[in-house]
């Protein structure tokens, strides 16, 4: 789409009071945002939903010097501003009630993503972050695109595992694509776009409000099949979020968590209610399989030695790549407490000494090298 077209639709997105249902209401009415900057006001009026206050911001639209800085900062910051009416536009989201229009996007999105939701607490413990890295390193090695926000905690476990791996995974922003929040998330912010996506509905230096989220959470979930909640209290905005999942017909999923744990205590709800229990990405793969049969995207280079789908029952284990990696001076001291006998967590905090959160990031590298495996119940085993 040129400058030119595009020009209207953000100019569109300017009008005082005119949100997404009523901005797709007078597209699909006049055809493009172009005929509707040109309809006569007695036609305009004739809308549902558009009152005269919207109509006279539509008619004496002069905000077109803002439109002009939208378009120069996207060339600059080489966003991508796609409608809903591009070909690249995530079909998924066309099929919730209030989809943006016009999306901000940084990378690329791809037809064929076949998207799952993972998100959780921002004050996740070192059992989320290594329940979420491990699961979206399993999906995205089976052709998965994984979708989140980009937040503290469990988000950020998702994005990371996803890059580990070297799978697809887009994020939703609550802000403009000039921001990258949180700040301490630059890294992530500038290695997403390389295999996947940052997308936003927010214009440019819109901030990182919190009546912003409710709007974000409804696109995570929309552009998904299903959501997977890690890690929630009763009160986490990720309840919300599965909420609205259920609303837009999608799957909701939650890993359970211990019964002591505060941060466990919504996700075990969502389960007591009817979500389904997920321990590994095959659990999600066989309740959303009917749906994406023969739509899975190709794996990478990378994962290519790895199957797409498993045609095996859920959660059995796979044949590893061959290993192509040495283990780090770290990872080494680790994998000589390491053995074909099942040790867990606490056993092995006690036989280094070193923290619980050390050990399961070093646990979780020696895993995606392919030196040790995970037993039911947290125990780890040396592969031979």
């Amino acid at each position: 789409m040129t400058d030119q077209e595009l020009k209207y639709w953000l100019g569109l997105k300017l009008v005082p009071g005119l949100g997404n249902v009523g901005f797709l209401g007078l597209l699909s009415a006049f055809g493009s945002p172009a005929a509707v900057f040109q309809a006569p006001l007695a036609e305009l009026l004739r809308i549902a939903g558009i009152g005269p206050k919207i109509v006279q911001g539509i008619k004496n639209f002069d905000q077109w010097n803002l439109v002009e800085g939208e378009l120069a900062l996207a060339r600059k910051l080489q966003v991508s501003l796609v409608t809903c009416r591009d070909e690249l536009y995530p079909p998924n989201l066309l099929n919730i009630y209030d989809f943006p229009p016009l999306l901000y996007v940084k990378g690329t999105l791809r037809q064929e993503d076949v998207c799952i939701a993972v998100v959780g607490s921002r004050m996740a413990s070192a059992y989320g972050r290594f329940s979420t890295e491990r699961l979206c390193r399993e999906l995205v090695t089976k052709g998965i695109t994984v979708v989140s926000g980009l937040a503290r905690g469990i988000d950020t476990a998702a994005h990371q595992g996803s890059l580990a791996a070297k799978g697809r995974t887009i994020a939703v922003l609550g802000c403009g694509l000039d921001i990258v929040y949180p700040p301490e998330n630059k890294a992530l912010f500038d290695k997403i776009p390389l295999q996947g996506a940052i997308i936003t509905e927010f214009s440019f230096g819109t901030p990182p409000q919190g009546t912003n989220f409710p709007a974000r959470n409804r696109i995570i979930s929309g552009l998904a099949l299903g959501v997977v909640v890690v890690e929630a209290n009763y009160r986490s905005g990720s309840l919300i979020t599965a909420r609205v999942a259920l609303e837009q017909g999608r799957e909701v999923f939650a890993v359970p968590g211990s019964i002591d744990a505060e941060g466990s205590k919504g996700t075990n709800k969502l389960i007591k209610e009817g979500a389904k229990l997920v321990e590994c990405a095959d659990d999600i793969l066989e309740e959303i399989l009917p749906q994406i049969r023969g739509k899975l995207a190709a794996p990478s280079p990378a994962q290519a030695d790895k199957p797409v789908v498993s045609a095996d029952g859920p959660c059995e284990e796979k044949p590893s790549a061959p290993r192509r990696e040495v283990p780090t001076h770290e990872e080494t001291k680790l994998l000589k407490h390491l053995s074909a006998a099942p040790v867990n967590v606490d056993q092995l905090t006690a036989l280094t000494g070193e923290k619980t959160g050390e050990i399961l990031n070093t646990l979780l590298l020696l895993e995606l090298k392919g030196f040790i495996r995970q037993l039911p119940g947290k125990q780890f085993v040396r592969k031979e």
